[in-house]
């Protein structure tokens, strides 16, 4: 049972502040950190680790891992597509976990990322930004 809880920064329309949130200052700075990922996103570590398809100490031994970094990278991506459509990073953050797409089976943009779909849920964004779909 968790008895304290780390506050998560609210970064609204500022999508810099949260890149630069994610920045892993344990591994360095080309790294994304795991912790902070999960942190903002509300993800136990476990949960985390079988997103991104590894072991579950691969996410607190070796956080700069490619296939850890990959995942990562990917869900940055796809909530920077969503944040330039919503305005916010807030309300894209909140999309990624929540928002069943018709168009994919109504699974969650979080749920495609996983399964290596990130390029096509981009182009799905950007068809709605476009003013062509939904």
């Amino acid at each position: 049972m968790m008895s304290t809880v780390a506050a998560v920064p609210v970064f609204e329309q500022n999508f810099d502040q949260f890149l630069h949130y994610l920045q892993d200052s344990e591994t360095g700075t080309t790294s994304l950190s795991p912790k902070r990922y999960g942190q903002i996103l509300r993800l136990d570590m476990q949960t985390l680790a079988t997103q991104a398809h590894v072991h579950r100490n691969t996410i607190s031994r070796a956080p700069d891992a490619e296939s850890v970094q990959r995942y990562l990278r990917e869900s940055v991506r796809v909530i920077r597509a969503a944040a330039d459509v919503t305005g916010s990073v807030e309300k894209a953050i909140f999309w990624f976990k929540n928002n069943p797409l018709a168009p994919f089976d109504y699974k969650t943009p979080q749920e495609l990322v996983s399964e290596g779909r990130a390029g096509a849920l981009i182009r799905y964004i950007q068809s709605l930004q476009a003013g062509f779909a939904g």
